[in-house]
């Protein structure tokens, strides 16, 4: 007869593990600091996908645009490749270093470019720079059958595979890179599909977010952000947060704090016992943007060129902790997984549901 198992013996992993690592003086340090936070999370995730995305990690090209692609055949990698000669002028292409490991397998053909928009076309599309590259990132992911853009920011990258996290660090060798800010991810899928496209961070330009948590209002979220162009290829519920953060910050100019106020909104009877003038502000953001609520359990980190920000859901139904030493700010789903790389922290914070929690570089970096 099995003996019953007493509280505290069996865990219950709650599905995804997150981690972020920032350092406010912009000092870069090496990929294998969030390698051994996720990896301290193993038992979160089920080696259906993990990723990484780093920031600062290409200071010799930092002027140009950098995509890093899958291709699923040399079919769709002869049609890209000559969209992108259509539409920029390439600075440099190459395979993305990896090494074979066993546990990761049927990899795509994985490649990097840095590159900026041609001059022509951009005058042509009367678009500015960023809305030019967000378009054409789109469009490929759209429109060219097995090739995906999981990366189009500057001086930034995403590295993600099916796999366990600690092992898609290894494969990519996450070890050689320096950057001063990395974010990383290992998922448990619960009703999408496990693979390398859809394997987090999702990413557009310089924004990329990891997630922890089910969207109940995708369909909703989805069917309103690709109203203005975006569209949701990548079969994961996680890929429309980043496009409505690109939207309202870098589009509508919404600063990160009332994007996580819109995101995850008060109730409506929250609202109604502030006081003013922050009534007022609230009932705006929810009138006006009601369609980018995001309802359901998750705890996300978003990751920009000068940051990262934490967000609950507004009943905080996923664990978020941060951690702060010195000039560097430690996110996770897990303390433990900050103490595993800064044990001895001058800070411990848990933002509350709803509450966002962001660092941005030290002005004197910017």
């Amino acid at each position: 007869m099995n003996r019953i198992k007493k509280e505290g013996e069996i865990r219950i992993p709650s599905g995804c593990a997150i981690s972020g690592i920032f350092s406010k003086k912009g000092r870069r340090f090496s990929g294998q600091t969030a390698i051994d936070s996720i990896k301290l999370m193993h038992n979160r995730s089920n080696g259906l996908g993990g990723g990484f995305a780093g920031y600062g990690i290409y200071p010799e090209y930092k002027d140009y645009y950098a995509f890093h692609i899958f291709y699923m055949d040399s079919t769709a990698k002869k049609e890209c490749m000559k969209f992108l000669e259509d539409h920029f002028d390439l600075i440099n292409l190459s395979k993305i270093p990896t090494r074979k490991i066993p546990s990761i397998t049927d990899e795509p053909m994985i490649w990097r470019y840095f590159l900026s928009p041609l001059p022509t076309k951009l005058a042509e599309s009367q678009l500015d720079e960023q809305e030019y590259v967000a378009r054409c990132t789109i469009n490929v992911n759209s429109n060219i059958k097995g090739a995906f853009i999981v990366s189009s920011g500057k001086n930034m990258g995403v590295f993600k595979a099916q796999g366990y996290p600690e092992d898609v660090g290894e494969f990519y060798r996450l070890e050689e890179y320096s950057g001063y800010s990395w974010t990383a991810h290992g998922r448990y899928p619960t009703n999408t599909p496990g693979w390398w496209g859809g394997a987090h961070p999702f990413s557009l330009l310089n924004y990329s977010v990891v997630h922890n948590g089910e969207i109940s209002s995708y369909d909703a979220n989805r069917r309103y952000i690709e109203m203005f162009g975006y569209r949701c290829n990548l079969q994961t519920d996680t890929e429309v947060i980043t496009y409505m953060i690109d939207f309202l910050n870098r589009k509508k100019n919404i600063n990160l704090e009332r994007v996580a106020h819109i995101l995850a909104a008060p109730f409506w009877s929250t609202i109604e016992r502030m006081e003013e003038p922050l009534k007022t502000e609230y009932k705006y953001l929810r009138n006006n943007y009601e369609s980018f609520l995001v309802t359901g359990p998750f705890s996300i980190i978003v990751s920009y060129d000068k940051g990262l920000m934490a967000l609950n859901d507004r009943l905080k139904l996923r664990s978020l902790v941060v951690g702060t030493k010195d000039d560097m700010v430690y996110m996770a789903s897990e303390e433990e997984a900050i103490r595993v790389i800064a044990p001895d922290l001058d800070s411990i914070y848990f933002p509350k549901g709803g509450e966002p929690y962001i660092v941005e570089l030290d002005e004197e970096v910017l």
